[in-house]
């Protein structure tokens, strides 16, 4: 195929023009053109109100070798598309079947690719299903009764699920597993945009069907799915490991699961989970995440600031990114950005409060959201060990919830910088999921964090007008930025302990949907390596 770059025209172009434009560039007629693929689309945004979208594009056509020869553009060229190859199987048996410790991103992808080559694999999820999911949390942000293992954080889908479900990343891929990931996204009912635009996202409303869809496909090919069911305890060794135990949560039981294999795709927020593998002599370390608040702006500002005019159907909800460099090498920067989105609680512990953003697909709310989050560092955790970032995340959120008596705490950024509390709203109104209470956010923070908030904030400010405005609406506190512990593991994907593969973004190895998904199918590709497929029968649990 020809590849084509740099293919610009305005944002109301039709597919006519686009294809017009193509056989131009390559000088050939209409019929010669047999068919294109969009490979990116972007924005081009620098001579705004004036807009264009810039399209990278792949092209068959007869005669590719003549055309390229011909055509001496350097953004005519010759496609480097290669799609995601799977790996060959091991010869090394495999005794009893792999066993995958959480269905979010990066353990529903391991699985998936283990099931789609024959290894049958068992995933276990602490949480329910995603349609009791759902029912769970919008019970939660209803009435604040919270379920501890199904929730925001907790259950099928990961905490992805009830975010915005954006899947860009900056994980290098000659691998071509992130265009394999929004493949398998779109063949279970993602848009197919994804596939090619800059800034693709799903929505939260189409993840959740999506999420399901992977399920019945891991089913289908002889993979098995528990619910409810939390790994308390690891059987271990010297060869490595032996097996895990499992608590129902439904019944109380205990069962063993006999197992040399266990990937750990649990997510940051399985803190007890990281406590038992400290225990159990896992190596980890602690490492630096960020920390923060949610701030809102209407999103017609956002729009206005980012296009130079009003948005129309040609045009998404406009989103920003923006850090600053901050004196004491801190960085504030924005994170997880949500145009017509909502800020929801998210928390998964009691008495612990903690936050994140929403979109749905067709982000649609009035507010864009996004968090403003400093990178903290373990010199800054109270006590040590590798278990201390995740003290000093309950600490922050324990403050929240006290702040709050269980409320989201909101306050003005003009009281932020003053430290008092709100006592009434300007002209921007919350969008939030869950109850909220107007209150003294700057409190839950270190002075030398909420600081360096507010610089960050007044920072951005000068990117867009009245980013720092008196009434931009801050909510606290955000704390699941990504895992304060790194579970260490080898070049071969293994952890301390034989057998066990730390994977995803709990394992410290992601950031976001995209690459924890991209994180799980590289776990998939050295367990197959290794092994030759599952082709034993018959039920792994037993009573323990």
């Amino acid at each position: 195929m020809i590849r084509i770059r740099q293919v610009k025209l305005k944002i109301e172009h039709t597919e006519a023009e686009l294809r017009e434009k193509i056989c131009r560039t390559l000088r050939i007629r209409e019929g010669e053109l047999q068919s294109y693929q969009i490979r990116r689309q972007s924005l081009d945004a620098r001579k705004k109100p004036e807009l264009y979208y810039i399209y990278t594009v792949d092209v068959k056509v007869s005669g590719e070798g003549r055309i390229l020869r011909k055509n001496k553009s350097k953004d005519v060229l010759e496609s480097d598309y290669r799609p995601y190859q799977y790996p060959s199987c091991g010869d090394e048996p495999m005794g009893t079947r792999p066993v995958v410790v959480g269905c979010g991103p990066a353990g529903m992808f391991c699985g998936l690719m283990l099931a789609r080559l024959g290894y049958r694999p068992v995933l276990l999820e602490r949480g329910s299903e995603v349609e009791a999911r759902k029912q769970d949390v919008e019970n939660f942000w209803k009435t604040g009764i919270l379920k501890p293992d199904s929730n925001v954080q907790f259950g099928e889908g990961g905490a992805g699920t009830f975010s915005d479900g954006k899947l860009n990343t900056l994980v290098k891929d000659a691998a071509g597993r992130n265009h394999k990931v929004l493949e398998t996204f779109v063949e279970h009912g993602a848009p197919e945009d994804i596939l090619y635009v800059s800034k693709p996202h799903i929505g939260t409303d189409i993840l959740m069907d999506v999420v399901k869809s992977i399920r019945l496909e891991i089913l289908r090919l002889g993979g098995e799915i528990r619910f409810h069911c939390k790994v308390t305890d690891l059987t271990v060794r010297e060869e490595g490991l032996q097996g895990l135990t499992v608590r129902n949560a439904k019944t109380g039981e205990e069962e063993f699961l006999d197992t040399q294999t266990a990937v750990l795709a649990l997510g940051h927020s399985a803190r007890d989970t990281f406590h038992m593998l400290n225990r159990q002599g896992l190596r980890m370390e602690t490492k630096a995440f960020a920390v923060g608040v949610r701030v809102e702006h209407p999103q017609e500002r956002i729009d206005f600031a980012q296009y130079g005019r009003q948005r129309n159907h040609n045009l998404p909800a406009a989103s920003y990114k923006f850090t600053e460099n901050l004196a004491g090498k801190r960085s504030v920067y924005t994170f997880c950005m949500c145009p017509g989105g909502y800020v929801v609680n998210a928390s998964s512990e009691e008495g612990h409060l903690a936050i994140n953003g929403m979109s749905y697909h067709d982000r649609a709310g009035k507010n864009a959201n996004s968090a403003v989050i400093v990178t903290v560092r373990p010199e800054d955790y109270p006590g040590g060990g590798p278990l201390a970032g995740i003290a000093f995340q309950r600490m922050l959120e324990r403050r929240a919830w006290l702040l709050g008596n269980g409320k989201i705490p909101v306050q003005l950024f003009e009281d932020f910088c003053e430290g008092r509390r709100t006592t009434g709203l300007g002209t921007v109104h919350p969008s939030v999921k869950g109850d909220y209470v107007l209150s003294n956010v700057r409190e839950i923070f270190p002075k030398e964090l909420s600081d360096s908030i507010r610089m960050g904030i007044e920072a951005f400010d000068r990117k867009i007008p009245r980013f720092a405005g008196k009434d931009t609406v801050l909510s606290g506190v955000e704390s699941r930025t990504s895992s304060p512990v790194r579970l260490l593991r080898d070049g071969k994907m293994q952890g301390s302990i034989p057998g066990i593969y730390p994977c995803g973004e709990g394992a410290g190895y992601a950031g976001g949907i995209t690459s924890a998904a991209m994180d799980g199918i590289k776990t998939a590709e050295a367990i197959v390596k290794r092994y030759r497929p599952f082709d034993r029968g018959g039920d792994i649990l037993r009573n323990f």
